[in-house]
């Protein structure tokens, strides 16, 4: 049997979360599609993780986010958006990942899920993109040794950790793998750590490469992965590493095949952004519309919840 509903959204994350509350609100019969856990990019980011953002600026729905201190943590994020999920009974369809969209001659869509059939009359985006990591491209790569997210630091006690990147995650991962015990070397592509990190963590992070507490290879990269070791090339010749763990925290990109399919132009920039109406959020699909990180492109850093929480309200206002 084929479900009719005026909204289709696809991804259960804050930002889809706000995007049921608008429709709801504004009277419109809506479906939200994820294919995890309820806001299953922020379930999978390191345990011991604490936002940048402080709690209010994460709300939605008008639902208050109280948390202890004045950025919130991982858990309290979880246990927000699982409250506003129950106070606004949004209608969310759990580990049900949708698999195409099409458009009708109508101009309607029809949604094939994973466990079903629907027609809807406009369809959200708000895709996230941490399911998809950049890869490397070495050899050894598909190593079981070899991590693209990361959860906890106790696992890695007096092992030796090679972490590859620049930004948050990679510094992240490499001071708290260390202070568990582990030895740690960075490996970066620049010349330099990135400038968007966290400016209460980087004099940490430098601090601990200045005394040679954390060993950083700058201007290098990785060439091969093996079992027991890992080749780099740094600037002064290719050099071998003993290694038991690798954790390649190089960002992640949005799904462009998917959205490709789904009719999405992009724009001929080097962030491969999606074209849509700022306005409105609309997409050159009529009826389809994007909201949240997704609309960057590549340039994963310019939206986030407390900035793109407003696209609900720009869509649904022109919907309604």
């Amino acid at each position: 049997m084929t479900r009719v509903t005026d909204v289709a959204i696809v991804g259960g994350g804050p930002i889809g979360l706000a995007c049921g509350i608008a429709a709801k609100r504004g009277g419109l019969s809506y479906v939200i599609f994820e294919k995890g856990c309820l806001v299953n990019s922020l379930y999978h980011y390191p345990q011991n993780m604490t936002f940048f953002s402080t709690s209010d600026r994460l709300e939605i729905g008008d639902v208050p986010f109280i948390s202890h201190g004045p950025k919130p943590t991982r858990a309290e994020a979880l246990e927000y958006y699982r409250r506003v999920c129950a106070t606004h009974e949004l209608s969310i369809r759990l580990y049900e990942e949708v698999c195409t969209i099409e458009r009708t001659s109508a101009g309607s869509f029809n949604l094939i899920t994973s466990r079903g059939r629907y027609t809807s009359h406009a369809v959200i985006l708000a895709l996230g993109f941490f399911d998809r990591p950049f890869l490397l491209n070495v050899p050894g790569e598909d190593l079981p040794k070899v991590k693209h997210y990361y959860d906890d630091p106790h696992p890695y006690f007096r092992q030796k950790v090679l972490v590859v990147g620049a930004a948050n995650s990679a510094v992240d991962v490499a001071l708290e793998t260390w202070r568990k015990g582990a030895e740690v070397t960075l490996v970066i592509r620049d010349a330099r750590l990135r400038d968007s990190v966290k400016y209460w963590v980087k004099p940490d992070i430098e601090n601990r490469i200045q005394e040679g507490a954390i060993t950083a290879y700058f201007k290098s990269s990785v060439k091969e992965i093996h079992p027991h070791h890992v080749l780099i090339e740094p600037p002064a010749g290719d050099r071998l590493l003993e290694n038991d763990f690798v954790f390649a925290m190089t960002g992640y990109e949005p799904d462009f095949a998917w959205m490709t399919k789904c009719g999405i132009a992009f724009r001929d920039d080097e962030f491969c952004t999606p074209v849509y109406n700022e306005k409105t959020m609309e997409t050159n699909v009529p009826g389809l519309y994007l909201a949240g990180v997704v609309c960057g492109g590549l340039k994963t850093n310019k939206w986030f919840i407390e900035n793109s929480r407003v696209h609900a309200e720009m869509i649904m206002k022109n919907l309604v």
